[in-house]
């Protein structure tokens, strides 16, 4: 748990929130009663987080104060791992486990986000705890805890429900008696019957996952990189054969097996009818893959304490040999995190997450004059001026109609297409926000408000700046002189150029330019 702290606190402050970050920190902020109504109208799946949110963030609002919870998450997330590792064999194993997840890459990505999926993590660990002592303990009492804590769980994120398929399978796999079978029966149903409201509100808000593409093999070779203690290299080629290894100590795979499988292939097989895929939903297997390869990896210290040398055995109980495997354990977790440290870092910079908002806010103060109008393109743009409004606070949102919490939106109601014309028709000059893909001449909206804006801004002005940061282009636009021809070029951004492959992208931040994953792409684990 120190370990995980540590990496978790470790460049928490990277200077700038992303997109979903953005969105959890300006919603957290609004009042209960906007927050309630936001549910209702978009974003039902993190009404929980949003709530614990809204508490946290009214002693500080600080984007560091942000991901805390996150870094506390994952923290009692590793501790709950070797604790299980503890139960299911031994303290070593336990251990082992707890430091393998505590420096696994994808752990300390997530565990320094400000959205819900570390504390999900920690929700379904600790469930699974609770499920081998209500196993023990025999005793319809025993189950309340394991149905408590895995329904918050579930409504901190409702896909966090595949976690029951894995319980089932563990149950199998360790031939419970039919008491338990009743007991685990009936806080399952409890879990359901919580989360069917959720889901039936979350059904018809379906339009916030419909970025998502169907998974390929691809993605699971990433999953499964991701999953180990280094995402190539040796530390990926030694995990596989000691997650084999680990298959060996059977009570410890009935747990783990499952929890590392059952969520993920689900998903994916489900996503192949309707995409609803995505590496951080399912963040909470991560934990079987740790303990697999700590089983393993304790499998094979004890065959090595067992070796004839010079015709005299050598005990594993003896204390040199303790202390030798013991050194040499440690020495391996710290050449593996040695290893991956480019990736650490690489997730501790702003530059790689998909957009740094506070980049895009700095800029907007530098090159803006008081009183410039701005228009949003798309509308999700929306979200560098909710989270940083300093650098727009002497500016006028020409599109704007409805702020974002009187709308119970994420990011405002805009005006309808004709009044936007009739806007647009008053001002000489406008400043655009926009997005990289955009600017492409290939993307059609399909919000009649969107078009509007494109075809005003080509028809009757012309660019006279271009600031590009962030992942977003700032353009100043003036009113074409009467007689011009509209433009036909559009200048060069840098960014998603019509040669170049990409794929376009829309979460519950909105949309975002994805690159088609090429080999080293899928070496290197990626922000979502």
């Amino acid at each position: 748990m120190a370990v995980m702290l540590a990496i978790g606190l470790w460049g928490l402050d990277r200077g700038g929130m992303w997109g979903d970050e953005s969105v959890t920190f300006q919603v957290a902020q609004r009042t209960v009663p906007q927050i309630w109504r936001l549910l209702h109208e978009v974003d039902a799946v993190h009404g929980l987080y949003y709530l614990v949110m809204h508490a946290v963030l009214a002693v500080h609002p600080d984007e560091v104060v942000l991901r805390l919870p996150s870094v506390c998450a994952a923290t009692a997330t590793a501790g709950l791992v070797a604790a299980l590792g503890l139960r299911l064999t031994g303290p070593r194993v336990g251990l082992g486990a707890g430091l393998l997840y505590a420096i696994t890459p994808m752990t300390g990505h997530y565990a320094q986000e400000g959205r819900s999926y570390a504390l999900v993590a920690a929700g379904v660990t600790g469930a699974t705890l609770l499920l081998l002592r209500a196993v023990e303990a025999a005793t319809a009492r025993a189950w309340w805890p394991y149905g408590t804590v895995l329904a918050l769980t579930c409504l901190l994120h409702e896909l966090a429900v595949l976690v029951l398929c894995a319980h089932a399978l563990t149950l199998a796999l360790l031939r419970v008696p039919r008491a338990v079978w009743t007991g685990w029966g009936r806080a399952a149903g409890v879990v359901v019957l919580v989360l069917l409201p959720l889901v039936w509100v979350s059904q018809g808000q379906s339009g916030q996952v419909a970025w998502l593409v169907t998974p390929g093999w691809d993605r699971a070779e990433r999953l499964l990189r991701n999953f180990c203690p280094g995402p190539a290299g040796v530390a990926f080629w030694a995990s596989l054969p000691l997650m084999a290894v680990g298959l060996r100590t059977r009570r410890l795979a009935a747990v783990a097996l499952p929890l590392l499988l059952a969520p993920p292939v689900i998903l994916m097989t489900v996503s192949q009818a309707r995409p609803l895929f995505h590496d951080r939903y399912v963040l909470y297997s991560l934990a079987g893959a740790s303990l697999l390869v700590a089983a393993g990896a304790g499998r094979v210290a004890g065959a090595l304490g067992r070796l004839r040398f010079d015709g005299r055995r050598v005990r594993v109980g003896g204390r040199q040999v303790r202390v030798l495997l013991g050194i040499t354990g440690l020495l391996a977790l710290t050449a593996t995190f040695s290893h991956q440290l480019p990736v650490h870092r690489q997730h501790r910079s702003a530059a790689h997450r998909p957009d740094n908002l506070a980049v895009v806010s700095a800029l907007a103060l530098r090159q803006m004059r008081p009183g410039d109008p701005v228009l949003f393109v798309p509308s999700v743009g929306r979200l560098a001026a909710l989270a940083y409004p300093k650098g727009f606070r002497q500016v006028r949102d020409i599109a704007l109609r409805e702020s974002a919490p009187r709308s119970g939106t994420l990011w405002g109601r805009e005006a309808t297409p004709a009044e936007l014309r009739h806007r647009l028709a008053s001002v000489d000059r406008v400043w655009t926000v926009a997005e990289a893909y955009a600017l492409d001449p290939r993307w059609s909206p399909r919000d009649p408000v969107e078009r509007v804006k494109r075809a005003v801004l080509a028809e009757e002005f012309t660019v006279r700046e271009e600031h590009a940061r962030g992942g977003v282009v700032l353009r100043l636009h003036v009113r074409r002189a009467p007689g011009d021809a509209p433009a036909t070029d559009e200048p060069s951004t840098g960014v998603a150029t019509a040669g170049e492959p990409f794929a376009m992208r829309r979460g519950s931040s909105g949309f975002r330019v994805e690159r088609r994953p090429s080999v080293v792409d899928r070496a290197v684990p990626r922000a979502p």
